[in-house]
Parts: structure tokens; C-alpha cells; sequence
């Protein structure tokens, strides 16, 4: 199965996607408590009061909390 090729040209504004919905699905929020990040170990975005910080590589990544595989049955559960 061949996807269908979508023919993109620059217009003169300088954006390049005629097909593509402008903006982000990431909505942008008034709070800061608000806002998705992803999760540094499935990658998924989640709402920051479900991510807590692990120091992995020598840094601290937001992760899934409790993890990734429990909190994804805790939402499908809902």
C-alpha cells in the first residue's frame, strides 16, 4: 500500500503545508500546573501532576507516575 504523495509548495508567506491543520494539539494553557510534557520513558504527553521526576543519565526526566504501564491502566480504567 502506497501512501498518496501530497504536493507541498512554499507559498509566499513562507509556509510550506497547504494540508496540514495549523498549530500544535498541545493546546497552550494559562497555568503552568496546566500544561503536558512528555514522558522521557514511553514518550507519551500527560498533564504535569501525572509525571514525577527520576534522575536518569545523570539528569532529572519527568516521568510517568506511578509508571507508565500502571498509570495507562489507571486511564483506561476510567
Amino acid at each position: 500500500m502506497a501512501k498518496d504523495s501530497t504536493k507541498t509548495t512554499i507559498e509566499a508567506d513562507g509556509l510550506r503545508y497547504r494540508s496540514k491543520a495549523p498549530g500544535s494539539p498541545f493546546a497552550a494553557t494559562s497555568s503552568f500546573g496546566a500544561a503536558t510534557m512528555s514522558c522521557f520513558l514511553c514518550g507519551k504527553h500527560r498533564p504535569r501532576a501525572m509525571l514525577k521526576s527520576k534522575k536518569l543519565l545523570g539528569k532529572s526526566q519527568p516521568v510517568c507516575s506511578p509508571s507508565c504501564k500502571e498509570l495507562d491502566a489507571q486511564l483506561s480504567a476510567k
